[in-house]
């Protein structure tokens, strides 16, 4: 699944492209996407000058003039390509495509797990899918003292924690087990008995987050880029699906496990389960 990384990369590809463009078109060829796109969807955004482009947690936001916003999420296989529009045959799974006057948009979804949809631009943080949504991982509400409150009453294991978009929203599978590695923490610890190492885990989980906007984000199965290329950070994974290879810091054995039923990956010297007062080897730029 598209992770933090991956849906920002997608929105600065697209933000050069179409801001300030007008959408004179558009075209849904199938509907029924993990929700219904409204029957009212193409007249709501049609002749509309698109004014901002944002995202928040895994969600695309595209503003339009008429105080509507289109929603998108890339769900598990999702993609927001830009094409030429004369040059361009619609594939199998091209769900929705947004025509202005010298590109299109193309939403591509073989699993249709995605999300299309509009809401009211100025009450977005009171929509149900964003009421709930804890501080951006790369905003300066998420820091030290806010981790500290959030984590001091949960006996369950760091990974899990951190992963849940009531606590910091965008910290998927894969960047949450490296953001671990980087601060020196075993998946397994209970959140609370993290509390002390508050300082290391937001930066860590920053450093990781920040790493992977830079490298276009990781590319496993399904997700390119809004030109199609592919992201990069999966080259630079030091733990995630790495099992049995030799750890990057130490030359142990990365160990895989399952937890709350997604794969965690760590090194079991450099992120030992019982001395949570190990130095995290994480830089200070």
């Amino acid at each position: 699944m598209p992770e933090l990384p991956e849906v920002e990369t997608t929105k600065r590809g697209l933000e050069p492209v179409i801001l300030n463009k007008t959408i004179k078109a558009v075209t849904v060829n199938r509907r029924d996407l993990r929700t219904p796109i409204p029957r009212t969807f193409e007249k709501t955004v049609s002749g509309q000058k698109i004014t901002a482009l944002r995202r928040r947690a895994k969600y695309i936001l595209i503003d339009l003039a008429n105080g509507k916003s289109i929603l998108v999420h890339l769900g598990m296989s999702g993609s927001m390509r830009i094409v030429k529009p004369n040059k361009y045959k619609a594939l199998k799974h091209d769900h929705v495509i947004f025509e202005m006057h010298d590109h299109a948009v193309v939403f591509h979804d073989p699993r249709r797990f995605g999300i299309i949809d509009v809401l009211t631009t100025a009450t977005t943080e009171k929509h149900p899918l964003f009421a709930h949504l804890a501080p951006e991982p790369l905003s300066s509400d998420f820091n030290a003292a806010y981790l500290q409150e959030a984590l001091a009453r949960r006996n369950g294991p760091i990974k899990p924690v951190i992963m849940n978009q009531e606590v910091v929203v965008g910290v998927g599978n894969i960047y949450a087990s490296e953001s671990l590695f980087l601060a020196g923490i075993h998946p397994q610890t209970p959140a609370k008995h993290v509390v002390s190492r508050t300082p290391q885990l937001v930066k860590a989980i920053q450093k990781t987050l920040r790493a992977a906007i830079d490298s276009g984000g990781s590319t496993l199965r399904d997700f390119v880029h809004s030109d199609g290329a592919t992201g990069y950070f999966q080259h630079r994974f030091n733990v995630y699906e790495r099992e049995g290879e030799p750890c990057v810091a130490c030359g142990r054995e990365i160990i895989h496990m399952v937890q709350a039923g997604r794969a965690s990956y760590f090194c079991a010297t450099c992120q030992p389960n019982k001395n949570i007062a190990k130095k995290p080897r994480i830089s200070k730029a």
